[in-house]
């Protein structure tokens, strides 16, 4: 259910809506910290979590821009390598339109669980992490109540997720502790909706690889594409920070 064994390939046409998400956390933060200059500052400034601005000057879009920012690129990474992970099953149980609506929704209402407890003296926020616990959330229902969606095997592995992820949100102090519990309790509370006439996850449901034998005999020749395509793409990465780098120091 959360090993993840497809090709990249395969991963992104199963997955489009977790891809999706994921390049929308890597391509803001990209841009925000290698591109100030070029509205990167405008999109963190406008983007950001700020409880002052959505009660005060009614700026009510950060209660979702603030979702897709991070805090850096440790932030950034391990709130995508979790929806790697975790997001795909949800996905293909739920179907595209629940989905985002599961994960957007469960964001949301960690903003406003913020939003509402913190106060407007709280400190600015940003990051997915309340819709990631979201997830959580969804499948700490699962382990509860729809034991047919999730295996005993995969519900120790969520059930170890979550406690650790609490313990880490009550000892790192630049942690938005509203923004998880909230988040969590979200996800346990649309469980019954979002769940509703859902059958279970079955891997054996996902779309053929197309790298595998049996359906393609030449397998080989699109991996040596897909490497080479891989290494293109990492120069360009490369070339396009190394450009963003190079504008903050001369600008």
């Amino acid at each position: 259910m959360f090993i993840r064994n497809e090709s990249f390939d395969s991963y992104i046409r199963s997955y489009p809506i977790v891809t999706g998400l994921i390049a929308i956390n890597l391509i803001l933060y990209v841009w925000v910290y290698f591109f100030p200059w070029l509205g990167g500052d405008f999109i963190r400034d406008m983007g950001i979590g700020f409880n002052f601005a959505v009660i005060m000057l009614d700026e009510y879009w950060r209660l979702v821009t603030s979702i897709f920012l991070h805090a850096g690129l440790t932030h950034a990474l391990f709130n995508s390598f979790s929806l790697f992970l975790f997001g795909p099953a949800l996905e293909q149980m739920l179907g595209k339109m629940r989905f985002i609506v599961a994960y957007l929704g469960t964001g949301i209402l960690a903003n406003i669980g913020t939003l509402i407890v913190g106060g407007i003296d709280y400190n600015p926020h940003l990051g997915a992490s309340g819709a990631i616990f979201g997830l959580f959330g969804i499948y700490i229902y699962m382990v509860l109540f729809r034991k047919d969606l999730i295996d005993s095997a995969n519900a120790q592995i969520i059930m170890t997720i979550v406690v650790i992820g609490l313990i880490m949100t009550f000892v790192n102090p630049r942690i938005n502790i509203y923004g998880h519990l909230f988040g969590l309790i979200a996800g346990a509370a649309i469980g019954p909706m979002i769940l509703y006439k859902i059958k279970s996850f079955n891997r054996f449901r996902r779309r053929p690889d197309p790298d595998e034998i049996a359906f393609d005999p030449n397998r080989w020749q699109k991996k040596e594409k897909q490497k080479q395509w891989l290494k293109r793409a990492g120069i360009a990465l490369g070339i396009v920070l190394l450009i963003g780098w190079l504008g903050q120091l001369f600008l």
